[in-house]
């Protein structure tokens, strides 16, 4: 089956750490999608993301970009270096173009420099595929665990970003044959322009216990796995998500739930609720808009967080828990795209 590992797979895979390593203050873990590791006494701190793309055959070059360099963002840091692994499934010289000129571009852009990789022909592939590592530094490391009872919850541009700019090239004659409007498509297929969150992360960092990227599966995923790394239970509503109309066409035509799907694009951020406004108005000055969407509370028999939370506070529900619309949601869904390339 395409998609993530279920959790018991995974647990597995997140457990094989090598050597231990004094310098590693965050490894492998469920939920964390950047390392952090300590550079000997610096003040700064490295962190490492990595992340493979294969499946938005339009874009694989740029989207590989953004999403390793936004978990490295989304971790408090500035991203600064790629390594690029490259599979091809031919050797055709204009699609080896093709992808290594969307990688250079949008590195040029960010103002990453490319120093390494490894590129080869692997004919068992459909598709090109590329796997990046981003690395960065920062001297405050904002990790998924941080998230505190009572923090509020704020999630940057919109649900679906990245799945409305794939549905709109990959599929967009699906689409057109649903319903979906040309110029409803033109502006979908835009929205490849908007999947970097480093001035989302760059704006809110300061003021954020937790920040995640939601990438694969959506925001509902990007929830499940920031309550499952900070042992809290994350209360959402449905209705103050916000979901470009872009987004609800695309998706509703092809049957496609917008909270799980590929969300790179935007932020999720957990904030304290004094510094709500801090945040808000840090994001608006760098023209990016933003929805509150809900709260932090404690799990039952979870850690107490902050003052005057107590174990109630999560409805009885699980650490790792996530309450849509007071739904619990206990594990992360498959993400709705998969099935239309299968």
């Amino acid at each position: 089956m395409t998609g993530k590992l279920g959790p018991e797979a995974l647990a597995e895979v997140l457990a094989a750490t090598g050597a231990d390593d004094a310098a590693v203050d965050v490894g492998p873990a469920y939920g964390e999608d950047a390392a952090a590791i300590d550079l000997d006494g610096a003040e700064s701190t490295l962190v490492v993301a990595a992340d493979p793309l294969s499946l938005a055959a339009d874009a694989v070059g740029e989207l590989a970009v953004h999403v390793a360099c936004n978990d490295v963002a989304a971790s408090g840091a500035d991203p600064r270096w790629l390594t690029h692994t490259l599979f091809l499934p031919d050797g055709d010289p204009d699609r080896r173009r093709t992808v290594t000129d969307q990688v250079d571009a949008t590195a040029r852009d960010l103002g990453v420099a490319i120093v390494g990789g490894h590129t080869e022909v692997l004919p068992s592939l459909e598709r090109p595929l590329c796997s990046m590592t981003a690395l960065g530094t920062t001297d405050r490391f904002v990790s998924s665990a941080g998230a505190d009872p009572g923090d509020r919850l704020l999630l940057t541009k919109g649900a679906g970003i990245e799945a409305t700019a794939i549905l709109a090239t990959d599929f967009r004659e699906a689409c057109a044959e649903a319903g979906v409007p040309a110029e409803t498509l033109d502006a979908a297929a835009g929205f490849l322009d908007e999947v970097s969150v480093v001035p989302d992360a760059a704006a809110v960092r300061d003021a954020a216990t937790a920040m995640h990227d939601p990438t694969e599966g959506g925001l509902l995923t990007a929830l499940v796995e920031t309550a499952s790394a900070s042992g809290t239970v994350l209360s959402v509503e449905r209705d103050r998500v916000p979901v470009r109309p872009e987004t609800e066409a695309c998706c509703e035509a092809l049957g496609v739930d917008p909270l799980a799907t590929f969300g790179s694009g935007a932020l999720l951020a957990a904030v304290p609720p004094e510094r709500v406004d801090e945040a808000t108005e840090a994001l608006a000055g760098a023209g990016i808009a933003v929805g509150e969407i809900g709260e932090v509370r404690a799990a039952d028999g979870g850690r107490g967080g902050s003052e005057g939370a107590t174990a109630d506070d999560g409805d009885g529900a699980a650490a790792g828990t996530v309450l849509l619309d007071g739904d619990r949601i206990d594990e992360a869904p498959r993400d709705e795209l998969y099935p239309l390339w299968e």
